[in-house]
């Protein structure tokens, strides 16, 4: 009989995780109360890079905060009722952008993400929708000419880390994104890169995938995980309960609450993100484009336009405020003054974010059968076929390549 394994989360991480377990001839569950995909893996820019290696916190950050948080346009927005939350996680926030941790902090992102363009390609063949994932530069863009210095700390990390590099002005610019403002006077392409046109698509393609190989899908909420004497995990749903010999907690910006109750008290914040799709933007964007002043990525998708970016902090359950969505409105018309801004399609997910920028993966300590594979903050889209193949193996016994030390649970 098949090992059997119960994955809580059908978003991308959860569906690497799936096939890569029924590759090693496991039984997989997955159980979501969405159908698959359908959370941030849905909503992310299709920002596929190898080269990912700079956390979200970074030495200075703070001064930019107070800004940020007052500018209604600006990159981060707090609903003040969230604050005494908001707070105690700002604070190991900060303190993880500490110069001397960035280097490991930065090993670690790179090694879950470098193989990630050739795994999903590999990952989405037979599917049918192998032409979701292009080819594609990162390309940042700024109005200040002097903006860009490789000697600063977060040039200097792609440097050390091999990241190809070139730094371009206003006329090889308007040679790669002919729809850009004038505007514009500088920008970094990173090459070697890919992007996906339809992020939720590449997500339902490896889900359906995934079941023509025998994963099983529930649709349900799960409430609470506990322990029974023998060993097994009890998963209460509200379409049943279940059991599972291996169960692997997958479930983004919930996870941290299933695992309250067995004595976690972990800073994973929901850090919520907005997009905005333009349908019908008259123009085509051929690369990923961050917007290096307003801290906004724009990709052309198969749904039109998609601009995303921004992080309100506002927790798990408060509702949307999609004025954060309709910033964009103003905010591409900068970035391509050409752009049709009518007929728009708003949407908001919830980023699993560490203060460290890293996820937690492994066995969690003195609790067999119980593994996490969440945390991924901005970068679960691009992590996640490597995380797979990690947590695969992890469950299974086998050597894994990379080092573990930097994702593991006890670190809080």
């Amino acid at each position: 009989m098949a090992e059997r394994a119960t994955i809580i989360g059908a978003g991308i991480v959860g569906i690497c995780t799936a096939i890569s377990l029924l590759e090693k001839g496991f039984d997989v569950l997955l159980i979501d109360r969405n159908e698959p995909a359908e959370g941030a893996s849905h909503g992310n820019a299709g920002v596929v890079s190898p080269w990912t290696c700079v956390p979200q916190s970074m030495p200075g950050l703070w001064r930019s905060i107070p800004k940020w948080l007052f500018d209604p346009e600006g990159p981060i927005a707090l609903r003040w009722s969230y604050l005494p939350e908001f707070i105690p996680w700002v604070i190991k926030f900060l303190a993880a952008g500490k110069e001397e941790g960035l280097p490991a902090i930065a090993d670690a992102m790179q090694a879950l993400n470098r193989p990630n363009v050739d795994l999903y390609r590999q990952l989405l063949v037979g599917t049918g929708s192998e032409h979701l994932i292009v080819d594609s530069m990162y390309v940042h863009v700024s109005r200040n000419k002097d903006a860009v210095d490789l000697k600063s700390l977060a040039w200097k990390l792609r440097e050390e880390r091999g990241v190809p590099i070139e730094v371009v002005g206003p006329e090889r610019l308007r040679e790669v994104e002919p729809e850009l403002s004038p505007s514009y006077k500088t920008g970094v392409l990173m090459k070697g890169q890919a992007r996906a046109i339809d992020p939720g698509g590449v997500g339902k393609a490896l889900a359906e995938k995934a079941r023509r190989m025998g994963a099983k899908f529930l649709k349900a909420g799960v409430d609470r995980i506990e322990q029974s004497p023998t060993g097994e995990w009890n998963i209460h749903t509200d379409a049943g309960d279940r059991k599972a010999t291996n169960l692997i907690i997958a479930a983004g910006a919930w996870s941290a609450r299933l695992l309250e109750p067995l004595g976690y008290d972990l800073p994973l914040e929901a850090e919520r993100g907005y997009h905005l799709i333009f349908q019908n933007p008259g123009i085509t964007v051929n690369n990923s484009i961050m917007d290096a002043d307003a801290k906004f990525v724009a990709s052309s998708m198969a749904a039109g336009v998609r601009c995303a970016g921004t992080a309100e902090f506002a927790g798990l359950d408060a509702s949307p405020d999609y004025r954060r969505a309709q910033t964009f409105v103003r905010l591409a018309k900068h970035l391509f003054p050409d752009i049709n801004t009518k007929d728009t399609i708003e949407w908001m997910g919830s980023r699993p974010s560490f203060p460290d920028s890293l996820p937690c993966l492994g066995q969690i300590p003195r609790k067999k059968g119980l593994f996490c594979a969440f945390g991924h903050s901005h970068y679960g889209f691009g992590m996640a076929p490597n995380t797979g193949r990690v947590v695969a193996s992890i469950v299974t016994g086998e050597p894994v390549n990379i080092d573990l030390t930097p994702y593991q649970i006890s670190r809080f």
